[in-house]
């Protein structure tokens, strides 16, 4: 590799996954470059991941198997994070795969930047491929210019997913970065942390990342506990960055009244009977009214609080802000 030689560790949270593990391990092992090793957390699986894993092993020396009871995927994430040797993570998730010399693309391009950001697409279970995003390319930016630029994008593979990036190891343990355990969403209150603290940001217009879309799976799994980690998230959000002077009316301002503004709206509400007072309870109302800097949010957030019931359903929102033009 040359005088761009980086060590990689490419780290994978393993739960129930017998179905697509091999997909995930082949690409893995099919890099044909030996600067990485491979951490497979193995998080309680009942099914024959773990079987699976140990059969890889014993052909692949770089991989390594930390098995440990089901925790959640932030969890064992942060196992892999703890466990890592290489100078930089590369997150994949074990129903996913990454393409053909992915790792010797990402170590060409890396100057010792916080955060190397490249391309990904989506994969459908009919076999049918997604078309990537738009490519970028960008160098010498900080990680906060690169939030502001591109956080809200309307992209296809969204930007918060923590698997489109390679970050330094050092960096990440330095500020201590890790995955908030036991929530859903937490890839939405990692990523916003993450460029916060990245003082270098470079971006690739590789597409270089698969992500599988699959039923079933945590991100397409309805419960009413998602909702409430939406609230939680960002709360969280709200308590780090609203007392930071320089954060101002910020684009991630937008990004937190939209989690507010989605515990209300989400379908999922309606399938888990009236959640409305509970979701009213977790919401802290002041950080609220900070956060809702555009004028559409601000309407939704007076809106919410004078109604005597909680909205539950975007039209029916919609509806009752055209009677709050003026505010």
């Amino acid at each position: 590799m040359g005088v761009n030689r980086v060590d990689i560790s490419i780290i994978i949270p393993v739960y129930n996954v017998e179905q697509y593990l091999q997909d995930c391990l082949d690409s893995v092992v099919a890099q044909g470059c030996s600067d990485y090793e491979v951490i497979c957390i193995n998080d309680g699986s009942i099914d024959e991941s773990l079987t699976i894993l140990e059969e890889y092993q014993q052909k692949y020396p770089q991989i390594t198997i930390i098995s440990q009871p089901n925790k959640g995927l932030s969890a064992a994430r942060n196992a892999g994070i703890q466990a890592a040797k290489g100078d930089y993570l590369f997150f994949l998730d074990s129903d996913d795969w990454i393409e053909p010399n992915t790792l010797k693309i990402l170590a060409e391009k890396q100057s010792g930047e916080d955060l190397l950001c490249f391309n990904g697409h989506r994969y459908f279970e009919d076999g049918t491929t997604e078309e990537p995003d738009s490519a970028i390319e960008e160098t010498q930016l900080t990680g906060w210019e690169y939030y502001n630029k591109y956080a809200l994008v309307s992209r296809k593979f969204h930007f918060v997913c923590t698997v489109l990036r390679l970050y330094r190891r050092e960096y990440l343990l330095e500020n201590k970065l890790f995955f908030e355990e036991g929530i859903y969403h937490e890839d939405n209150l990692f990523t916003p942390l993450a460029c916060y603290y990245a003082q270098t940001v470079k971006v690739i217009a590789d597409c270089l990342y698969v992500y599988r879309i699959r039923e079933g799976s945590i991100t397409h799994t309805v419960n009413v506990r998602r909702l409430f980690d939406m609230i939680l998230v960002a709360n969280k959000l709200s308590s780090f960055f609203i007392p930071i002077d320089n954060i101002g009316k910020c684009q991630l301002y937008r990004e937190i009244a939209g989690e507010y503004f989605g515990a209300f709206t989400s379908d999922n509400v309606k399938l888990f009977g009236n959640q409305d007072t509970e979701i009213k309870k977790r919401i802290n109302w002041e950080s609220f009214k900070i956060v809702s800097v555009y004028p559409r949010h601000r309407r939704i957030y007076y809106s919410l609080l004078i109604h005597p019931t909680m909205f539950r359903t975007y039209t029916w929102v919609e509806k009752k802000i055209k009677s709050y033009q003026n505010l």
